[in-house]
């Protein structure tokens, strides 16, 4: 693999990879070779090549792949690049910092017929993988809620966002909603506010309610100026389904009771070993490449993730329910429109509904 990006989560899967008894980094990639030079050596990789371009190292070392872990705004020119030289590509999440620019990543994917897997990293954690096993036994979901409540003070960008709640942390939660509960998301009422005592300029706090395809309601509410009692970074989760609920923590083993079946009640699912976070998201990358599966992150379906975000920030500004149908059109044109790429753009002009091209299924 050529990993393009060496910042501070650059390093992060610099380590992940060298660590992977199925993969390996050949090349990194980054606009400050100083950067890129230092976050090889502390990986323990002094002897990596390095270059400011990814076209540098292409035609220099033997890749299969392509890992993208550069700022979303350089996620397009440098996903587009690599699949058009012939990689797959594994990207940072957000897809693109818009949906219009998520599905013109799309539309590249398919114009090149490479791979573009997104890594949605907190939909591997095992006890996150054993709960959506415990969801999947207890028949038709009802109630889906996540409480997510933090007080990081990062500094920087983050204080500075309009929405820094829902921009930039809140996908990890609805695309886990969407993984945990195997409906997709078709409108939003949200409210985001900012407390009084928030160190944040924007909205640091919000509630939002999905419906979802099958009924399903998703009820998320979260702060990111919440001292005290603090939630994991995954959530507290609860599942109330047919035959029972589950609960979950966001750290250890999920809890499930069944009432009518003798001894649920309480009892805890031991979660699997599994390869976490991003190792979890390089191995599957792995895999899909090896076997031709389509894995759980493919761009197509990962739009979703942030047709939600932006649908609950536009439900935030407007203070009514927003349709994700809607969003995800206004994002079609606006991506046709706006793409430079006469073959990304046949592709956009080729979909018949963009609703059925990202798996979106009909009101």
């Amino acid at each position: 693999m050529i990993q393009v990006g060496a910042g501070a989560m650059g390093l992060a899967w610099l380590r992940t990879i060298a660590e992977s008894p199925d993969a390996e980094v050949v090349g990194l990639v980054d606009l400050d070779i100083d950067v890129a030079r230092r976050s090889a050596e502390t990986a323990g990789l002094p002897d990596l090549p390095t270059a400011t371009s990814l076209a540098a190292l292409a035609d220099t070392v033997a890749a299969d792949a392509v890992v993208n872990v550069t700022i979303p705004e350089a996620h397009h020119p440098v996903n587009l690049e690599a699949m058009s030289a012939g990689f797959p590509v594994l990207c940072e999440k957000p897809i693109a910092p818009t949906v219009a620019g998520a599905l013109s990543m799309v539309a590249a994917s398919e114009a090149t017929g490479r791979l573009l897997m997104i890594s949605q990293s907190r939909r591997y954690f095992a006890g996150f993988a054993e709960l959506r096993r415990l969801v999947e036994s207890l028949g038709v979901v009802g109630t889906v809620t996540c409480e997510f409540f933090k007080a990081p003070h990062f500094g920087g960008f983050r204080e500075r966002m309009a929405h820094p709640l829902l921009v930039d942390m809140a996908i990890h939660h609805f695309d886990a909603a969407r993984h945990l509960v195997g409906q997709e998301p078709v409108a939003v009422y949200c409210q985001a506010y900012n407390p009084p005592w928030s160190w944040y300029d924007g909205d640091a706090a919000a509630t939002a309610v999905f419906e979802f395809s099958g009924g399903a309601q998703f009820v998320y509410t979260g702060s990111w100026c919440s001292p005290g009692y603090e939630t994991s970074w995954n959530g507290r989760w609860r599942i109330s389904a047919q035959t029972g609920s589950a609960l979950w923590d966001g750290d250890g083993s999920p809890t499930v009771d069944m009432p009518g079946r003798t001894g649920t009640a309480g009892e805890a699912r031991r979660a699997p070993a599994v390869p976490e976070q991003i190792s979890g998201a390089l191995a599957e990358f792995v895999h899909a490449l090896r076997t031709g599966t389509t894995p759980s992150g493919e761009a197509h379906g990962n739009v979703l993730s942030l047709a939600m975000v932006e649908s609950a920030v536009q439900s935030a500004l407007t203070g009514t329910r927003t349709v994700i149908e809607d969003v995800l059109a206004d994002a079609h044109a606006q991506a046709t429109d706006a793409e430079q790429h006469d073959a990304v753009r046949a592709v956009l002009k080729s979909w018949r509904d963009v609703r059925e091209t990202v798996g979106l299924p009909a009101r």
